[in-house]
């Protein structure tokens, strides 16, 4: 991949809620949604969406706070079991809004977990070990 030129904070914050990145950011976008940890960042990216509605519930609702964190929490937990479900999608959509061709997320995962599988392989090769790099 070419140099990937990260988002700044407030364009992340865009592409957290579901905005276009400009196309500077697209080897980034791929990257992000393919790279090792692309769960942990697309579960991230749902709690910021999620944020909005739980300040609000939070702050704004009239019940005690008992209830208020018990709703919190039930919401975290639907919005997450919900963003997970369709995790591959969304990472397809991000990618594909940023200029790659649809099915770029699946091929670029399938290739890195081959070559994982291939090094960790390696090691019992007989006429070497280690990376392929």
């Amino acid at each position: 991949m070419a140099t990937r030129s990260r988002p700044t904070p407030v364009q992340w914050l865009w592409y957290a809620l579901g905005g276009g990145l400009p196309p500077a950011c697209r080897d980034w976008v791929l990257a992000d949604t393919t790279g090792p940890g692309w769960v942990r960042r697309h579960l991230t990216r749902a709690l910021v969406q999620l944020s909005p509605v739980l300040l609000v519930c939070l702050l704004a609702v009239p019940v005690p706070l008992v209830y208020r964190l018990s709703a919190c929490l039930g919401g975290v937990l639907l919005g997450l079991m919900f963003s997970a479900a369709y995790m591959t999608e969304t990472s397809e959509h991000r990618a594909v809004k940023a200029g790659w061709p649809p099915g770029t997320t699946r091929r670029v995962r399938e290739q890195r977990a081959e070559r994982e599988a291939l090094e960790r392989g390696a090691r019992y090769r007989q006429d070497g070990a280690g990376s392929f790099d």
